[in-house]
């Protein structure tokens, strides 16, 4: 495929990506993908992916699901030992090859998919509940704050 300069271009059901499946609220809707395999001026075997989907995520605010729309645009630099990621040029991403030359573009889209994803999801359109942001109770006087400080104590002997 990289002598070729092959390119591959289609959609999957998200429910086909287990992986990805588990990490989310539903396993709704499909994966817009494309894989253009080439190499470059430096001789360097890579893969170039593009993925799309809009996946069902929970809220780690409301804790409802909401729709996170995830794009993926990245370089992964085809190596056959880990040894020759330090030959990778500048913004290329490390993708171990098999033995047998050959890759599983559905594992791969997954893969990148699953790196894409928040580690605490937030839906943009979600607030946070008006109590948390006026501070929750009313202010309290000065004296009664110091006398719940634990530091009270302290001050008081250093008087």
């Amino acid at each position: 495929m990289v002598s070729a300069r092959r390119s591959f271009e289609g959609s999957m059901p998200v429910a086909d990506l287990g992986r990805l499946c588990s990490a989310l609220a539903g396993d709704e809707g499909e994966v817009r993908y494309r894989l253009d395999f080439g190499r470059d001026g430096l001789g360097t075997d890579y893969v170039d992916v593009h993925a799309q989907a809009s996946l069902a995520m929970i809220c780690q605010r409301t804790l409802e699901p909401f729709v996170l729309p995830v794009a993926v645009d990245s370089r992964l630099g085809l190596i056959r030992q880990e040894r020759d990621e330090a030959g990778l040029p500048p913004g290329c991403e490390p993708l171990l090859v098999p033995e047998d030359g050959r890759l599983h573009p559905a594992d791969v889209i997954e893969d990148e998919l699953l790196l894409a994803l928040p580690l605490v999801p937030v839906n943009p359109d979600s607030s946070l509940p008006d109590a948390l942001v006026d501070g929750g109770e009313p202010e309290q006087d000065e004296a009664q704050s110091r006398e719940n400080n634990p530091f009270a104590v302290l001050r008081e002997l250093k008087k």
